[in-house]
């Protein structure tokens, strides 16, 4: 008997789901374990699997599209079963067309349709099917909170073959800078989204194929600007090849998502790295198309002693004039605008949520530093890492949170989850915006291990090579600016967190002692929490025994 597939409930806040890519056809034979879709939920693109045997007689909702939890998105049974009655028993809303037989040749019309999603964006599902052996490549989800990204450059042309391990792309996240793998393997034929431009999750942006493969119908339908397939550009060369050509009959010009440093050839992500770096292209050979620099060369690149000396020598002999700030007359107004990074995008848009969502209130509290900073100096005549008082702060926290579980805590709307491991966001600022590298399970380790594991992630974060696992699963969060002289501050909620722990910089003050007058060292902390999981007791009592464990570090060790 045919039985319905609905979509399950994969998250605990999970209420909707989109069907990323379907990995059975109507026609195929399944049974229990294998994999039916790729679904992409609130949390993460996970892996759907069958529980029913058959043959798969419907698919009610196609790649692309949304689906709500409980919702028929397929039927099960034998070849040849009657399955309209089901859809109709269940009242199934779904509109996919009946699924042709695999024999059918593919329809020449293609279709499309425009439907409002959710915040008023406007998508466009492709009702055209890939010819067989095409396969298209979409946005992926590359971290927690990416609604979409910007792709800098294309490492591959319309044309180049493709490995299943070459990196398409480099791609701007909200978070980093990120390589894109195809995991296809053939020829690129088409590229739907030109450097320079964002796309959305799960959006298409390029199609791998078969040589020659003929995509012009899929490409229309798609409707979006982009190179065009590969049997089109064999055929006819490009615009600015065709007026070179009528004009002075030059070689083609740098493409479009390359920047060149005289006559060399580097990726903008490239150049940016060198810059930051100090490391001169001419000495950086390139691996890409055409000798071109890309971010591996770079990463992969050591300075030689003769460029070093050759860069100092320069600097005493042939040092600038200091360059005098352009003069503008009284009245005269002027203004830069900068563009917003797929970082600053989601800062803006995830803090101004929880500011005007989250009820904030602050405590502030005093904390007398003389025992720590001797301890710290003890610690690191043995620790095989510099221990800072950063360090010394996650651990103290991570430790408090372990006896104030109501600390330890998120907001969920219609309830309060209590975290039972203890994972510390350290806020990093960057010059893109700011990111907040996780210590997991900081309760658990040791304040050696803290310092290295928390060294490593700020370098790998200043180097825009974290991984989306290490700045995302944080329960609780450390705003740290004692170094950058500011006495104290209040932050924003980290979302999930319910607090956020704003710390000021550790400064001599004089006070009355027994004996006339003396000098403590005082650092200022203020708590951060949302009222709604987080009272103002609770709180209160999380930062005295914050203080203990702060002010006598040993405390932490027993």
């Amino acid at each position: 008997m045919a039985e319905v597939i609905r979509m399950p409930r994969l998250s605990d806040t999970m209420e909707e789901a989109v069907i990323v890519k379907w990995q059975k056809n109507v026609g195929d034979k399944i049974k229990p374990g294998d994999v039916l879709a790729d679904v992409e939920t609130d949390k993460a693109t996970m892996e759907m699997e069958s529980y029913n045997e058959g043959i798969l007689l419907h698919i009610a909702i196609g790649d692309g599209k949304k689906a709500q939890v409980e919702e028929i998105i397929a039927v099960v049974g034998k070849e040849g079963e009657d399955y309209e009655s089901l859809l109709k028993d269940t009242g199934s809303k779904a509109e996919a067309a009946k699924p042709e037989a695999k024999e059918e040749a593919p329809k020449k019309e293609d279709s499309t349709e425009t439907k409002e999603a959710s915040g008023g964006i406007t998508e466009v599902a492709v009702a055209a099917e890939l010819p067989k052996g095409a396969k298209d490549i979409r946005m992926p989800l590359l971290s927690d909170t990416m609604t979409e990204g910007k792709i800098i450059s294309w490492s591959k042309k319309v044309g180049d073959a493709v490995k299943s391990d070459d990196v398409l792309a480099e791609v701007e996240t909200d978070k980093a800078t990120m390589e894109i793998v195809g995991y296809e393997e053939g020829t690129l034929l088409y590229i739907a989204v030109e450097a320079g431009t964002a796309a959305k999750i799960n959006q298409l942006i390029a199609i791998v194929g078969k040589e020659g493969t003929d995509i012009s119908a899929y490409v229309a339908a798609d409707g979006k600007a982009g190179a065009a397939p590969a049997k089109q550009e064999k055929a006819t060369a490009s615009n600015e090849e065709k007026v070179e050509e009528k004009t002075k009959g030059a070689e083609v010009s740098t493409e479009d998502n390359e920047e060149t440093d005289g006559r060399i050839k580097a990726s903008p992500l490239a150049k940016k790295i060198a810059e930051e770096k100090g490391y001169k292209l001419s000495g950086i050979t390139g691996t890409g198309d055409g000798g071109r620099i890309t971010k591996r060369d770079v990463d992969a690149y050591t300075p030689a002693a003769k460029e070093a000396k050759e860069e100092k020598t320069e600097q005493k002999t042939s040092a600038p004039a200091p360059a005098m700030a352009a003069f503008h007359p009284a009245g005269e107004e002027g203004h830069t605008d900068v563009q917003l990074t797929q970082m600053r995008k989601v800062i803006a848009r995830r803090l101004g949520e929880s500011k005007f969502t989250a009820p904030h209130f602050y405590l502030t509290m005093e904390m007398v530093m003389d025992t720590a900073m001797a301890a710290r100096t003890a610690m690191n005549e043995l620790s095989p890492v510099k221990i800072s008082f950063n360090d010394m702060l996650i651990k103290a926290c991570a430790t408090a949170l372990k006896i104030h579980p109501d600390v330890n805590s998120s907001f969920m709307g219609d309830f309060i989850r209590q975290n039972h491991h203890i994972h510390i966001g350290s806020a990093l600022a960057l010059p893109e915006g700011l990111i907040v590298p996780v210590i997991k399970f900081a309760d658990e380790k040791s304040l050696s291990q803290i310092a290295a594991e928390a060294k490593n992630l700020y370098a790998k974060a200043k180097d825009k090579k974290l991984q989306p696992a290490e700045f995302s699963g944080n329960t609780f969060t450390i705003s740290n600016l004692g170094m950058m002289d500011i006495d104290e501050f209040t932050a924003i909620i980290n979302p999930p967190d319910s607090c956020i722990l704003a710390v000021g910089k550790i400064k001599e003050v004089v006070v009355k002692t027994a004996d006339g007058f003396g000098v403590k060292n005082v650092m200022k902390v203020t708590l951060s929490c949302d009222h709604r999981s987080v009272d103002g007791a609770v709180g209160a009592s999380f930062l005295q025994t914050l203080k203990k464990y702060v002010e006598n570090p040993v405390m932490m060790l027993v």
